[in-house]
């Protein structure tokens, strides 16, 4: 029996969203599964938006410079250098206008609901705002700042929790944390299989592109999904700083593979956002990225695989 048959695989709701992980031994994915969903439940009780008891919100709410934890600090430190990275393209300033747009709870709460304008919307304060002393940990926020630490932080804690699993059981591990994966360990010979499609929620046989990573992580950023109706104006997550609005793009879905699913993650986001300019500025990149324009163009960059396998 090959390695990539005895693949064992478990699902669940975690983070408002779905997190699956796989192993190359049925036998460790009991261990895996328990040390990936500690990783999760550690991550949103530090940097949840959504959650009142969150140090994140404490740190938001506190009005003078605090300490922060080591994971707070590792996020925060993600996402500065994500906001480096692109020119601010990403930002984590962005928790204020994301609330004023409508995004104020776990999305699981907004599906089919016209939310209210909560407050005007304009340009975001930007990360060179925030105050941070990497040595003592300490955070301190302008008046109004709301950091907003969910895209990196998601794709961080589906880092930390493949490290974890492959820590517990020597086994190989994929995690995904709503289309966010990282491995650890040793794979299948052949590379994880990952299905790449607009939607991170489709199912595994679902229709799209199949593509192999041996390490490292993939992460999908796309205009498609987590949408909601505000005062009759459709919105989506991705917003762009400059703006304070949802971005407009030529671009739908971007999909990008790198060491890191934190790396995938800030160059897929940074791609929709930095729209027309994209396919430049990631092919200075040197990461292998997939673009799907809106009216269903793909563009294939830095190595990424032609088509090889599409799913039933």
């Amino acid at each position: 029996m090959s390695l990539e048959a005895r693949l064992a695989r478990r699902s669940w709701t975690a983070l408002g969203t779905t997190c699956t992980v796989l192993v190359t031994d049925g036998a460790a994915l009991e261990g895996a599964c328990e040390a990936v969903e500690a990783a999760l439940h550690l991550a949103d009780a530090t940097y949840s938006r959504f959650r009142a008891d969150s140090e994140l919100s404490a740190l938001n709410g506190a009005g003078r410079p605090v300490v922060v934890s080591p994971l707070l600090a590792e996020a925060l430190e993600a996402a500065l250098r994500a906001a480096r990275l692109t020119d601010g393209a990403v930002d984590p300033t962005v928790g204020r206008t994301m609330r004023a747009l409508g995004y104020g709870a776990d999305f699981a709460t907004l599906a089919g609901r016209d939310m209210p304008l909560e407050l005007r919307l304009e340009a975001v304060p930007g990360w060179r705002a925030i105050g941070y002393q990497a040595v003592a940990r300490r955070v301190s926020l302008p008046r109004g700042v709301e950091l907003d630490l969910g895209s990196v932080g998601k794709a961080l804690a589906a880092d930390h929790g493949a490290a974890a699993a492959h820590r517990v059981t020597a086994a190989g591990v994929l995690v995904s944390v709503g289309g966010d994966i990282a491995t650890a360990g040793s794979g299948p010979l052949s590379g994880w299989p990952i299905l790449v499609t607009d939607d991170s929620g489709a199912p595994a046989d679902g229709p799209g592109e199949v593509v192999r990573i041996s390490t490292g992580g993939m992460a999908t950023s796309s205009t498609t999904v987590r949408r909601w109706t505000q005062e009759g104006i459709q919105r989506h997550h991705l917003v762009d700083p400059a703006t304070g609005k949802p971005a407009v793009s030529p671009w739908r879905t971007a999909t990008v593979a790198a060491p890191s699913c934190v790396d995938a993650n800030t160059v897929a986001t940074a791609a929709i956002v930095k729209a027309d300019r994209a396919p430049d500025w990631v092919a200075g990149i040197g990461l292998p990225t997939r673009l799907v324009a809106t009216d269903g163009r793909v563009l294939l960059f830095n190595g990424w695989p032609k088509p090889a396998a599409v799913a039933a």
